[in-house]
């Protein structure tokens, strides 16, 4: 099985990381709001702290492979499929004009290295690269240091353009159309790579109308998956999904799928962002979801889905859905100003490797101590500059395979 995670907590076997590359140094301060960031990254630093993070998950034991290198290996298989792949790339980055077109396909097609040819897809290319004469009125007008193709400074967090689910994929539509271009990597991968191709299920197709995102999608056990209906996923989508999940008896055991509707904004952006699973009872929280909860059960009925609506506290919906009283870690400790402040920096988007082992940032003080108090082993990861993305290190990770209970 390429692709197996039926649990947020159960050993990490291998996992899938892009490495920040220079997309990061085409963040402007007036292209910030654009491309999702609040702030521009220092990349040779950001760099360091993610090379950090990839050690510590071999250092456990887990295989770490790059987004950058999948899609390395998947195009050098054929010349005929690197061109359809740029083509698709370029008509999905909003370039209009067919000699743009013509003319970005080519300075992509000249080198000679394919994994740098990927990384520079990832980063952007601006007009003066392509050094094209001026021939009409729009080369004159154009500005030469204007991006013809945008960077993508999100694709760092691999958790959000697809996510495991049992033995198959959601390929996610993305909420923005920034990111939106990210899951034309791993359709490609998935689709055509050799270790991949035929052999991954796809639950849900980034062609799809709905957005919905990685972030909002947490495998709770064998037999149940929440998703959040959030800023970034759909109602809509999750009933596409449900009706994949739920009757596709020979790749998915899922039998339940509980719908979170969660606040919508920044700080709230993904299911992952207010609670995440750190052991076999235990949960980090944000203090702002300990409230009276709308969460929707999906399950079958005959051919078709029901829907009914549960009411009631975090801790109860998840100790019913796990058969055992859970204990609910609060960011922060509780603290309104230090859960504010830590949730600002991803105090509760920990990356579970083992049942009781997180991933998480070293900055969040407050809420690590929490956690070791709790019996949990804690394991800190610099975080100064890759925090300023607004993800933690479950939003930067995306699993590909985990032990089975």
């Amino acid at each position: 099985m390429v692709i197996n995670v039926r649990s947020e907590i159960n050993r990490l076997k291998k996992v899938l990381l892009h490495r920040p590359g220079n997309e990061l140094l085409n963040l402007t301060p007036d292209s910030l709001q654009r491309l999702l960031f609040d702030d521009v990254p220092f990349l040779k630093v950001a760099q360091k702290e993610h090379d950090a993070f990839a050690q510590i998950l071999r250092n456990n034991g887990v295989e770490v492979v790059y987004l950058e290198d999948l899609v390395a290996e998947t195009l050098d298989s054929s010349e005929e499929l690197k061109v359809k792949f740029l083509t698709q790339f370029i008509e999905e980055g909003g370039v209009k004009h067919e000699v743009y077109k013509k003319a970005l396909l080519d300075f992509f097609l000249k080198y000679n290295d394919t994994k740098e040819m990927v990384l520079k897809t990832m980063e952007g290319v601006n007009m003066s690269e392509l050094n094209m004469p001026r021939h009409d009125l729009v080369s004159y007008l154009e500005d030469p240091t204007e991006l013809i193709l945008d960077p993508m400074p999100n694709l760092y967090f691999t958790r959000d353009p697809f996510a495991s689910v049992q033995n198959g994929v959601i390929l996610n539509r993305m909420y923005s159309v920034t990111r939106n271009r990210e899951t034309i990597y791993a359709y490609y991968i998935f689709h055509y790579h050799p270790e991949y191709k035929g052999k991954v299920t796809m639950f849900y197709d980034r062609t799809n109308p709905f957005h919905i995102e990685g972030g909002d999608v947490l495998n709770i056990n064998n037999e149940t998956l929440a998703i959040g209906i959030s800023q970034r996923t759909e109602a809509a989508a999750i009933d596409l999904a449900a009706k994949k999940l739920l009757f596709d008896k020979e790749n998915s055991n899922i039998k339940t799928i509980l719908a979170f509707r969660i606040a919508e904004s920044r700080a709230f952006m993904h299911l992952d962002t207010v609670f995440t699973q750190i052991d076999y009872d235990k949960f980090s929280v944000h203090p702002a979801i300990l409230g009276p909860l709308e969460v929707y059960e999906i399950t079958r009925n005959g051919d078709d889905i029901k829907v009914i609506k549960k009411e009631g506290k975090l801790e109860d919906i998840l100790s019913n859905c796990l058969g055992k009283k859970v204990t609910l870690i609060p960011c922060g400790g509780g603290n309104r100003i230090a859960a504010e402040r830590e949730q600002w920096n991803d105090g509760s988007n920990t990356l579970c490797i083992a049942p009781g082992t997180v991933v998480v940032y070293d900055r969040n003080e407050v809420t690590n101590a929490l956690l070791r108090e709790h019996g949990i082993n804690v394991i800190e990861m610099p975080s100064a500059e890759l925090s300023r993305g607004r993800g933690g290190p479950r939003c930067m990770s995306m699993p590909l395979i985990r032990e089975n209970d």
